[in-house]
């Protein structure tokens, strides 16, 4: 039998981005480094590189292959994160969860600048009608160009159609390995912050449409050894327990009664 993962919100201000970009252009990296900085960790905690990379495969190949999510929380407001791959055999795992979030953090090498994958990556972004907060990382680098390609990263944004409002996307410069992020390049500057205030000045919360009937739609799939198959989505209105009763639309159009079992995070279980 089917079980469904529903995403659950709480009245607490929410705003989801996801984290896109090219193989080694310090996506993961820069996922630790938000993580490490916003007290999830005990300071006595061993945090292993990538930690979001759990599968033994992405592990094996230091890569992201399924996207993942966090949560965090800044200022009173929780950020939740989605880490994608960077390689474009997974690129289906980027379409599907850009349905699920508010906005994008592209990340673009300072001295390589948009690869290939990204433009797939950026392409779907657009076409959902994100704006893209543009993460200039490695300015530490000797031959970085950081200028350059930011020009690079705009004349792509334009060759795939972007609006005008697309257009003007904000820039942060910073290195995600020691964990800095800088509004100019001559900034002085020790820590995420600045990139924590952009996105609470870039994104409004997640409106509360608590009393609304609960919508939700499923957005992709996985599978755990003691729950089963699951469906993982967002809800877009109104609020579920557990004990619920609650439907599930089939493709053919079949209505089929479940009851909410448990809630995990930001998922719950149904059967």
């Amino acid at each position: 039998m089917m079980k469904e993962i529903v995403f659950m919100e709480n009245k607490q201000k929410i705003i989801n981005i996801a984290v896109i970009a090219y193989v080694d252009a310090g996506k993961s990296t820069l996922v630790n480094a938000l993580l490490s900085q916003s007290g999830v960790f005990r300071e006595n905690e061993t945090v292993v590189d990538c930690v979001m990379d759990s599968n033994d495969l992405e592990r094996e190949r230091g890569i992201t292959i399924y996207s993942k999510n966090c949560a965090i929380e800044h200022n009173g407001v929780k950020i939740n994160i989605v880490d994608t791959p960077g390689h474009a055999d997974f690129s289906s795992e980027v379409e599907r969860i850009m349905k699920t979030v508010d906005t994008t953090l592209l990340l673009v090498d300072s001295s390589e600048g948009p690869m290939p994958q990204t433009r797939f990556v950026l392409q779907k972004a657009l076409e959902y009608g994100l704006k893209p907060i543009l993460f200039i990382n490695k300015i530490d680098k000797k031959d970085q160009r950081a200028e350059e390609v930011v020009d690079m990263t705009f004349d792509l944004f334009a060759d795939l159609g972007a609006t005008d409002e697309q257009l003007d996307f904000p820039i942060i410069y910073g290195v995600a390995r020691e964990g800095i992020a800088k509004r100019d390049m001559s900034d002085e500057s020790t820590n995420l912050d600045p990139l924590f205030d952009l996105l609470m000045e870039h994104l409004e919360p997640y409106p509360n449409l608590d009393s609304e009937p609960l919508q939700m739609q499923v957005s992709s799939l996985d599978y755990d050894d003691y729950i089963g198959r699951l469906g993982i989505g967002r809800i877009a209105k109104g609020t579920i327990k557990q004990g619920q009763q609650i439907v599930i639309s089939k493709r053919d159009g079949l209505l089929k009664k479940v009851e909410f079992l448990n809630c995990l995070y930001m998922k719950a279980s149904l059967e």
